[in-house]
């Protein structure tokens, strides 16, 4: 089974690396952000309160990310495995994480870590606003969500470290050569 977190800042490529690994592993990619999106272009009430916070930079709370996370893991093709991708991002989150899966009999496999480069990772978000058009990267917000990330995010490489679950992977280069590092990372525990 594959249950999987990555972990990254923001541009990192956890978006697309996700759909590619849930595509080769045949679980489904979890991603809080796709969610949050979906909510607001949809205009639900989730999505109007959620949008004051992506277009801060800000992360949503707590309570809102783990009910939304609890409800999305007990949806059926959760059951044999998945891949979060932007949960979770606080020690807070991780514990109920652990709760979550606990509950269910289960336990994270592997989390992986996709690193980069700071201002490489400006210019992607840069590029990716002007291509979507996304209100939520601009490059003040952009700057904002990394240092959040760089706050927040990065204890969780410790943590998960400590646990010995931690794989870190270089996020540059091709996304196919990134999605063969990820790979590797997973198939270094099968053996």
């Amino acid at each position: 089974m594959s249950r999987l977190v990555l972990l990254g800042p923001p541009g990192a490529g956890k978006g697309t690396q996700a759909k590619l690994l849930s595509a080769r592993l045949d679980v489904p990619a979890i991603s809080t952000g796709d969610i949050f999106r979906a909510n607001v272009a949809q205009g639900t009430e989730l999505g109007v309160k959620v949008k004051e916070y992506m277009d801060a930079g800000r992360y949503v709370p707590d309570a809102v990310t783990n009910a939304m996370v609890r409800d999305r893991l007990d949806q059926p093709d959760a059951a044999g495995g998945f891949i979060l991708d932007g949960y979770p991002r606080t020690t807070d989150q991780v514990h109920e994480l652990d709760e979550m899966l606990a509950a269910a009999g289960a336990k994270l496999d592997r989390v992986l870590e996709i690193t980069a480069d700071a201002d490489e990772l400006v210019r992607r978000l840069s590029r990716r606003a002007q291509l979507e058009g996304r209100s939520d990267d601009t490059e003040d917000v952009i700057r904002t969500r990394q240092q959040v990330y760089l706050e927040q995010t990065a204890p969780l490489v410790a943590l998960y470290s400590e646990r010995g679950l931690l794989r870190s992977v270089d996020g540059l280069g091709e996304v196919a050569e990134v999605t063969a590092r990820l790979l590797d990372a997973l198939a270094s525990d099968a053996g």
